[in-house]
């Protein structure tokens, strides 16, 4: 059939595959199997003008065997569908093998079997878009009705390509316009989240979900300087596109070595290549495990101060285009901000709530009978007790200090206390036989809120309160076995976590214990902790009982007296003599607390200025009191001590010991002997 006789019917065969499609690549091989019933070819080719860069780029070649070729750009001087689009006139090429131009180009054609080809230009109402090609696997394909008639074809296909891309312009758009929208909402949701919350982990928590929908993420988390530890950071709020069973959102990594490590101390983003991630050690950096090929890490940075990173990742390569990373900066700030909110709401609730419970304390402590105002006596044991208070207070050493009941070591604790440097912060006291052993761990170290059975409210506890300053912890053997670790921890490490978080906390508390128990025989029997002993056996102080000072009985008395006098509206002006030689003959086994609730009785039964001492009740006592042969540790005295050494030749264990001659265990005799201050005489 002649050329001349069928343009209607293969324009309309045009027309119809332009209708059916506005894909470009199923127009091209639409075009392919309808056109070679008109026109002579094998191969076709679509090659399009990139204005951006000024370059033809090959979109598409369709040959016998298929659809093939990835996308080829070439400058326009190299490519012959330039030189059409430059001068909008067909190029016909009757034999390429003989075309000294475009070597490259004709190398691919003669590779497909091209041995002629025609181009022509591709060229809308609107714009020149490039050139439509179509090749001949014999020589001089092409004629002058050929031409014309291709010419006709170009023309609708270039309304074709104009309109798809269009469309593709279009849909571009309006993908550009959808993530931008989605950009604006996550900034939008920032600045929301930033105003209504201050809770650190949930605001920590919405960045990083949303981050990682809005940017199609596959790693995002938020790491912060942990405030207790210059040398850790912690990551919160990992979130995985395909999250690990056994993942943990909260984990601890240190400082040097890390990812975040570098970017929070250099101040500047970092941008990861997975040749990048690989040089970071696994064990510090568990992101670095994850077959991540591109990441970014940004400062978070407000006020000049760089408070942590926020840390995004891909497993793809140059996952990040520049927009994003400007985005990125833009969130990184509005985190920042909302960052350094929340931490200054949280130490300002924490140290709200640290003052409330100091203030319920100290009306507590107010409340309380302290017993002692002021340290009263004047004999030389107790002023070895004070000088030794004065060593040791201004220093910041544990104290452990010894003493029968009674004897007044909560006094010289305070004493400790109000000579240190610490003598303006909190003085915190926790009478460890006092509270139930299932609450003791609760009252030291506070709990969170659900921590336990009970558990309605977040409990700060006495190490917390006590930070800066002082707390007592009276009768220490009394701590349980299970507890003693979490105490020795927080003297050594100054750190522990309260019952149901896994946050640190750490304290710098002055620690004075205090016992009336044998510690040393207590670790020996494994009722105490050896290693704990000798952390709270720093600086020992022993109190001696009342029956060892008893010239300090008379001051006692008189101080007692004249308190509880004034408290009852009552003058009490003098104590008779056979009255202060009673209180000082008896043996006082309730030490000064006892001589101080006998005064109190003796001053309610005085109905004149003069002391009506129930002397009678001394003498009840007394006679109950064991024979001084079978007298147990607290009241074996010096005396005693000293004679059975030097009839055991200062021998203290086995046959014939001192121990066996007074019927104690060597290590309670150890323990007396310290407590007395004896010592073996220098040879």
């Amino acid at each position: 059939m002649e050329p001349a006789a069928f343009p209607a019917q293969a324009l309309l065969e045009v027309a119809e595959s332009i209708a059916l499609h506005r894909d470009l690549p199923a127009l091209v091989h639409d075009l392919k199997e309808r056109l070679p019933r008109l026109v002579n070819f094998s191969s076709l080719w679509l090659v399009l003008h990139e204005s951006a860069r000024n370059k033809m780029r090959l979109h598409i070649i369709e040959t016998p065997e298929g659809m093939g070729v990835d996308v080829i750009e070439r400058n326009l001087e190299d490519s012959p569908s330039g030189l059409v689009w430059q001068t909008q006139q067909p190029l016909v090429i009757a034999d390429i093998t003989k075309e000294p131009r475009y070597s490259e180009a004709m190398d691919l054609l003669r590779r497909e079997g091209v041995r002629s080809l025609c181009i022509l230009p591709l060229t809308s109402a609107h714009r020149r878009l490039g050139g439509m090609g179509f090749g001949s696997q014999r020589v001089d394909a092409y004629g002058e009705a050929d031409m014309e008639f291709l010419r006709h074809v170009a023309r609708q296909v270039a309304v074709a390509v104009d309109n798809a891309l269009g469309h593709e312009d279009a849909q571009a758009l309006q993908r550009q316009l959808e993530r931008e929208r989605d950009r604006l909402r996550l900034l939008l949701e920032l600045n929301n989240n930033i105003v209504s919350n201050l809770d650190m982990r949930e605001l920590l928590g919405a960045v990083s979900i949303n981050v990682h929908h809005v940017l199609h993420c596959d790693y995002t988390s938020v790491t912060l300087r942990e405030s207790a530890d210059p040398h850790h950071l912690r990551v919160y709020a990992r979130h995985f596109a395909k999250p690990a069973a056994d993942l943990e959102e909260e984990i601890l990594i240190p400082v040097e070595g890390s990812i975040s490590g570098s970017v929070i101390e250099g101040g500047q983003p970092l941008l990861l290549s997975r040749e990048d991630f690989r040089r970071y050690s696994p064990a510090i950096n568990p992101v670095a495990a994850g077959g991540f090929k591109s990441g970014c890490w940004l400062p978070l940075a407000s006020h000049g101060h760089v408070l942590g990173s926020l840390n995004v990742a891909k497993l793809q390569e140059a996952g990040f285009a520049p927009e994003d990373l400007e985005f990125l900066r833009q969130v990184a700030s509005q985190v920042a901000i909302g960052v350094e909110n929340a931490l200054n709401y949280s130490q300002v609730k924490e140290m709200r709530e640290r003052l409330a419970e100091e203030r319920v304390y100290l009306n507590e402590e107010i409340r309380t009978d302290q017993n002692f105002e002021e340290i009263i006596g004047d004999s030389r044991a107790l002023k070895e007790v004070l000088n030794q208070v004065r060593i040791v207070a201004p220093t910041d050493s544990t104290v452990l200090i010894l003493g029968e009941t009674g004897t007044g070591k909560e006094l010289i604790a305070r004493a400790i206390h109000n000579t240190s440097s610490r003598q303006d912060r909190t003085f915190v006291k926790v009478n460890c036989a006092a509270i139930p052993l299932g609450l003791l761990e609760s009252e030291l170290f506070g709990h969170e809120k659900g921590a336990f059975t009970g558990a309605i409210a977040q409990k700060i506890g006495r190490f917390e309160l006590a930070h800066q300053g002082t707390l007592f912890l009276d009768e220490v053997g009394d701590i349980p076995l299970e507890l003693q670790p979490k105490l020795l921890r927080v003297l050594q490490e100054r750190e522990f976590e309260r019952l149901g978080s896994s946050r640190t906390v750490r304290v710098n508390v002055r620690l004075v214990a205090a016992t009336s128990r044998n510690l040393l025989e207590m670790a020996d029997e494994r009722q105490f902790r050896s290693d704990l002993y000798y952390r709270l056996n720093v600086f020992p102080i022993t109190i001696p009982p009342l029956r060892e000072r008893p010239g300090d009985i008379p001051l006692l008395a008189r101080y007692f007296a004249e308190k509880f006098s004034r408290r009852m509206n009552k003058r009490i002006e003098t104590i008779p003599v056979d009255a202060m030689q009673a209180l000082m003959r008896y043996h006082w086994p309730g030490n000064i607390r006892e001589l101080q609730n006998f005064i109190e009785r003796a001053v309610i039964l005085s109905k004149t200025t003069t002391l009506q001492a129930p002397l009678g009740e001394l003498e009840r006592l007394a006679d109950r009191l064991p024979s001084p042969h079978a007298r147990v540790l607290v009241e074996t005295d010096r005396s005693q001590i000293l004679e059975a050494l030097a009839a055991a030749h200062w021998v203290l264990g086995g046959p014939g010991g001192a121990a066996e001659r007074l019927g104690l265990k060597r290590t309670t005799l150890l323990y007396r002997m310290r407590r007395l201050g004896i010592a073996r005489p220098a040879q």
